[in-house]
């Protein structure tokens, strides 16, 4: 849980006047995520989500909300950004830049079961393909480059069998990343942590995703990896459950249908996914950054995560 920058009710009484929501009735802190301050702020216009992004910069900004304003207006149900009387839809407070987007309905399903995987699979399908025509680019911050630069940063934090099950599974992702299939597999803006708490539902009725913010140009593949990771399994060994792997794989393919190097790369996929959070968790643990709310999640899930990855073969694709 983290807010990184305090912001009151007073501070946003001038602030906010630079959008159409009338004035700000009540801010409360979200006290969930780990890279930027996140709020729900209740206007005369109704309820919306403030952001204050502590890592990404104005220049990078305009990836992510555009592509929210994109997905949006193609029917994927995702928060609206909110743009100012100039047009902005990113814009300075407390020196950091800023957001509001607008507040979806419903709550997290913490404990789903196969209905809720194949409306999130059909759902991850349908947001792909309407992010074909997305024009602006931008690779996925948290891909190889970034897990090859961090790893050095906390192997010495690591037991000897962690480190060595670390720079194995990079030196695998590597050489996966380096193959033919690979290189022939579907690509596009993804969301690329698409976890429970990042999807809402009304009951059983699917109500949106949200935090894009590390959303980036990579395979579909990946994204729908690392749902699969936490969506279908058993949280206290990370063992796949088949029903609910099985629904969303379904629901998804009913919508974009898989390709043969997708089946062929999708058990690495996995380990990709398992990697990625393993390490970033790691990081958080290890070197985390001040915040006012604070517990960096527990490496332990995904190092388990990973072990069974590489042990057990994954569902197919394909029924």
């Amino acid at each position: 849980m983290a807010v990184f920058t305090a912001v009151s009710l007073d501070d946003l009484t001038h602030w906010i006047e630079q959008f159409p929501l009338g004035k700000a009735i009540a801010l409360k802190g979200i006290a969930s995520g780990i890279e930027n301050s996140n709020f729900f702020i209740t206007t005369e216009r109704g309820e919306f989500v403030l952001t204050i992004f502590e890592n990404l910069t104005f220049e990078q900004l305009p990836f992510y909300l555009q592509l929210m304003r994109h997905l949006a207006e193609r029917g994927v149900l995702v928060p609206a950004p909110v743009a100012n009387a100039h047009g902005e839809l990113v814009v300075p407070l407390h020196g950091k830049p800023a957001a509001i987007v607008s507040k979806l309905d419903g709550t997290s399903q913490m404990r789903p079961q196969p209905e809720h995987c194949a409306a999130v699979g059909a759902m991850v399908a349908r947001m792909h393909l309407a992010a074909r025509d997305f024009p602006l680019s931008q690779p996925n911050l948290r891909g190889l480059d970034w897990w090859t630069e961090t790893t050095p940063k906390v192997l010495p934090f690591l037991s000897s069998d962690n480190a060595a099950l670390l720079r194995a599974e990079i030196a695998f992702q590597q050489a996966f990343a380096g193959g033919d299939a690979y290189a022939r597999l579907e690509r596009g803006p993804v969301h690329a942590d698409l976890f429970r708490n990042n999807v809402m539902f009304d009951g059983d009725r699917l109500t949106g995703f949200f935090d894009f913010y590390f959303a980036g140009c990579d395979t579909w593949l990946f994204d729908l990896a690392v749902t699969v990771n936490d969506w279908c399994i058993a949280s206290e060994t990370g063992v796949l459950d088949a029903a609910r792997v099985r629904a969303m794989l379904d629901a998804y393919h009913a919508v974009r249908p898989f390709t043969a190097d997708e089946a062929v790369s999708w058990h690495a996929m996995l380990r990709a996914a398992a990697l990625r959070f393993w390490l970033s968790r790691l990081y958080d643990f290890y070197l985390p950054r001040e915040a006012e709310m604070l517990t960096p999640h527990d490496p332990a899930h995904f190092e388990r995560i990973l072990h069974e990855r590489i042990a057990t073969p994954a569902p197919g694709l394909f029924a």
